[in-house]
């Protein structure tokens, strides 16, 4: 393995020289790093990145604590595109990502002694079981954290702005001439609570009547459970105009009920999505959602997250609130 040594010996340098080369130091000639830069990578040089841990005290490594109760784990669009800007903008600024969980081969630990044993400098969570001690102990410990849709105390969450959201979702399926709307909600959870009071209060504003009776509670994720509730909603005697779905893949179960029932989409009922995947732009009609922007998302829980490991006495725990966008799909019928 080549070391500091075989450079400075090759290039008749000081070690320290080359180490202030290799690490950009502004005391060092824009030549003379041009060389040593050279010279390194002519020989085979690899910084050794346990060496830089013992000396800077960090190892340049990111937690992801990710949990998703669908059980889709990273086939689940959103997720895997947040967390894919999160990787990408980590790695731009020098940090590797570690995936944390409970279990180390045969061994288990606590998610927390597992971010202790891999040495992480801080940990994204980003799930949808906030309330498991778990996430307790990782989030009342001493590593820097950033939650995705979750807010602690004293830590800083990044959000997607899901009340505004449904607010747009509203106020555009009330300008096609809709008042009878039902929303099959997903799991609880923070970001179902920030949804429903959303569609609630849009709802409220505008003068319409929210039908208890077509509030139902479903699952994000999970288009079998948004088929029976879809079903069970359409074979009532007074029927909605617009049905509002837990997420855009749930919305195929919806599709596909109302479908079997022989009602046609927007013809005799309308539907709208949540999430913007790219799934609900290529089924017939294409699906009315909201787009939530997973690339700022995962790009500001990097820089956040980061800017905390790197800069803790100037950088202040914050809720950042990322807003989406409409997505006017065919879905939704003029009245």
């Amino acid at each position: 393995m080549v070391s500091l040594k075989d450079i400075s010996v090759r290039c008749g340098v000081s070690v320290a020289t080359v180490s202030k080369a290799l690490n950009g130091h502004k005391d060092v000639s824009a030549a003379t790093r041009e060389r040593l830069l050279k010279a390194a990578k002519e020989m085979g040089y690899f910084p050794n990145s346990q060496a830089r841990a013992l000396k800077t005290n960090r190892t340049h490594n990111l937690g992801v604590m990710f949990l998703d109760e669908a059980g889709s784990g990273l086939t689940h669009e959103f997720f895997a595109k947040l967390l894919n800007s999160f990787k990408t903008k980590a790695e731009m600024l020098g940090y590797d990502i570690t995936f944390i969980s409970k279990s180390m081969g045969k061994d288990r630990m606590s998610t927390y002694e597992h971010c202790k044993y891999r040495n992480v400098d801080g940990v994204i969570i980003a799930c949808t079981d906030f309330t498991s001690q778990d996430v307790y102990e990782v989030v009342n410990g001493d590593i820097p954290i950033v939650t995705i849709d979750h807010i602690f105390d004293c830590r800083t969450a990044i959000m997607s702005n899901n009340e505004k959201g449904m607010h747009k979702l509203v106020d555009y399926v009330v300008s096609k001439g809709h008042t009878q709307l039902a929303y099959i909600q997903g799991n609880k959870s923070s970001v179902a609570d920030k949804r429903l009071a959303g569609f609630c209060k849009a709802c409220i504003s505008r003068g319409i009547n929210v039908n208890s009776e077509w509030l139902l509670c479903g699952d994000y994720h999970n288009p079998d459970k948004t088929y029976e509730l879809t079903k069970m909603l359409m074979s009532q005697k007074d029927r909605p105009t617009c049905v509002f779905m837990p997420d855009d893949y749930s919305a195929i179960g919806g599709y596909n009920a109302l479908k079997d029932m022989g009602l046609s989409i927007p013809d005799d009922v309308s539907v709208v999505g949540y999430d913007g995947i790219a799934y609900s732009q290529l089924i017939s009609p294409r699906l009315t959602t909201y787009s939530q922007d997973t690339a700022k998302i995962g790009e500001t829980a990097a820089q956040q997250l980061i800017s905390l490991i790197e800069d803790p006495q100037t950088t202040f725990t914050e809720v950042i609130t990322v807003d989406g966008e409409l997505v006017e799909g065919g879905s939704v019928k003029q009245l």
